[in-house]
């Protein structure tokens, strides 16, 4: 009987060793709408379902693009949701080796908001004032210090009158609330807080500054090496991807539920209706990475002295695997 036992536990333990490992996949976000594919994903466990047992995914949440992508550097994140001037610093941080930009995420979804309190109504009234960012060289960042410049106007730190502050959204809400901040440009759903529990209101909605009204916002990026290694892994998430962002699109009031329900798990409070209306008004859900528009922001992130040299991004992009998965559902190409 104890020899049974014995052969039996062997062939048990023997079985487990031939089984195929499970394949972690590192997947980085932040608990904004901007991010809606993955907050929906996330929550309705479709990309659990469509990777399957062989793979286990490990969700982490950030407040801003570079610490993600610093995350990423370090071999903790392998695919992450964040804004084009991290993705484009990363890349050239990194000599073009780092990561790839795989697909969109949004558009849109980041305003300049004034406090009605700091008498800002033009922009010669920025001069002396406070104005938040989010994290320093984080997208919203890159366009509030651009912006100054094609404004023939400084941050502080460059000999001029504006102070930039970078600090995390949360905190931003409340030194609005004490009359300590002046301004922010935010990105959704703060901007959206902003205005209805901080007195703030818009001064410049940033579709305004592009072509057609749309810029990305949000990009998926994936690790270099973990796309080489893992391009069906990579392929099976942009097919849930592509799907969530049109059923989104095609379902706001459930999306925006479930994205309401995943924020409250991230950040132990959900936002009101009237915040997540507002927050998606002002923003598009898709999966086009507006490649034209990452130019635009690379030459801003340049100007603005983030970056040494004028990059070259001809290989920060892979959109092979995603047109596959386009053409697989009848979709139209990115370029």
């Amino acid at each position: 009987m104890k020899a049974r036992s014995v052969t039996a536990l062997l062939f048990f333990l023997l079985a487990a060793a031939l089984l195929p490992a499970q394949v972690a996949i590192r997947v980085g976000y932040f608990p904004n709408v901007t991010h809606a594919e993955a907050l929906v994903g996330r929550a309705n466990g479709r990309f659990e379902q469509a990777l399957g047992s062989a793979t286990k995914l490990e969700w982490k949440t950030f407040n801003a693009g570079p610490s993600g992508i610093e995350a990423l550097f370090a071999g903790a994140v392998d695919l992450l949701y964040v804004g084009p001037n991290p993705a484009i610093t990363g890349y050239i941080r990194s000599q073009g080796e780092a990561l790839r930009v795989v697909a969109g995420g949004a558009s849109g979804g980041a305003s300049l908001v004034v406090r009605k309190g700091a008498n800002i109504r033009n922009v010669e009234d920025f001069r002396g004032k406070k104005v938040a960012s989010p994290q320093l060289g984080n997208t919203q960042d890159v366009a509030l210090r651009a912006w100054l410049l094609q404004n023939h106007l400084k941050s502080t730190d460059k000999g001029g009158d504006v102070q930039i502050v970078p600090l995390a959204n949360p905190d931003q809400l409340t030194l609005f609330q004490k009359g300590q901040l002046d301004a922010s440009w935010a990105p959704e759903p703060w901007a959206a807080r902003l205005i209805q529990e901080a007195d703030g209101q818009i001064f410049l909605d940033e579709r305004s500054l592009w072509p057609d009204h749309r810029f990305a916002v949000t990009e998926v990026v994936v690790r270099t090496a973990f796309l080489r290694e893992h391009p069906d892994l990579v392929k099976k998430w942009l097919s849930v991807h592509v799907e969530l962002a049109n059923w989104i699109n095609k379902n706001p009031g459930e999306a925006k539920a479930i994205v309401n329900r995943q924020i409250q798990s991230d950040t132990g409070r959900a936002l009101p209706s009237r915040v997540l209306d507002e927050a998606f008004s002002r923003l598009e859900i898709t999966y086009d990475p507006i490649r034209s528009s990452l130019t635009v922001v690379a030459e801003r992130a340049y100007q603005a002295g983030f970056l040494k040299q004028r990059p070259d991004l001809s290989r920060l992009y892979s959109f092979e695997l995603l047109n596959q998965v386009l053409r697989e559902k009848n979709l139209p190409n990115v370029e």
